[in-house]
């Protein structure tokens, strides 16, 4: 027997468990029902980030693989946006310089534009950042399997719209998925308060991974 329980995805659910000791597993998720030693036992399938395969800057293949046993963030952007994108990166620029060397922390990018954000721009693009080595990739691959996963999967608006600045549409959230793939947080990936709970965010995360060794 399988329930369907939609969770709503906004910055109250932040709110609402703020006083927490965990984060919440944001996204749908499933009850099953199975039978143990004659009773009944509730199992709950969470959402999950389903595996995928993109191409970094550094033109290596990048799959969920990638990011075993790590936290990461996840956005979507693309290099031309004349909007959001300029101030989501300097914000993501604050999460880098606070993870970096981190091992157990990784930032991933996907640009929505795959036609024009090849490897070679997004490695000069990356290079201007000032981001170096593989801890924050940045990623282009198929165009309607980065949209697939961004809308289905990160739970964020991300596509073509020729009546949009750039000629694309994206959300400005910034994704924060723990080691088991599962979205643990939203936030506002343009307003600098929202950047710093998800610096916090992380740091709560990797408590919690501490905790349970």
């Amino acid at each position: 027997m399988k329930n369907t329980i939609f969770v709503l995805l906004f910055l109250v659910i932040w709110g609402c468990n703020k006083n927490s000791d965990r984060l919440p597993i944001l996204g749908e998720r499933e009850t099953t029902t199975r039978i143990v030693d004659g009773k009944e036992v509730v199992d709950t399938l969470y959402h999950t980030i389903p595996d995928f395969k993109f191409v970094s800057q550094n033109g290596d293949t990048v799959t969920a693989q990638n990011f075993k046993d790590k936290i990461y963030v996840a956005d979507f952007f693309f290099t031309t946006c004349p909007t959001i994108c300029p101030v989501m990166k300097k914000q993501m620029l604050k999460v880098y310089e606070k993870i970096k060397g981190q091992n157990d922390v990784a930032i991933l990018s996907h640009t929505i534009d795959p036609d024009h954000d090849t490897p070679a721009v997004l490695k000069e693009y990356a290079t201007d950042l000032g981001v170096t080595g593989n801890q924050w990739l940045f990623v282009t691959g198929n165009r309607e399997k980065i949209y697939e996963i961004g809308e289905k999967k990160y739970l964020v608006v991300a596509g073509a719209d020729s009546t949009a600045p750039g000629g694309y549409i994206h959300s400005g959230a910034f994704v924060l998925v723990d080691k088991e793939k599962h979205v643990r947080g939203m936030y506002n990936g343009t307003d600098d308060e929202a950047t710093k709970r998800l610096i916090s965010d992380i740091e709560r995360l990797q408590e919690e991974y501490k905790n349970k060794e």
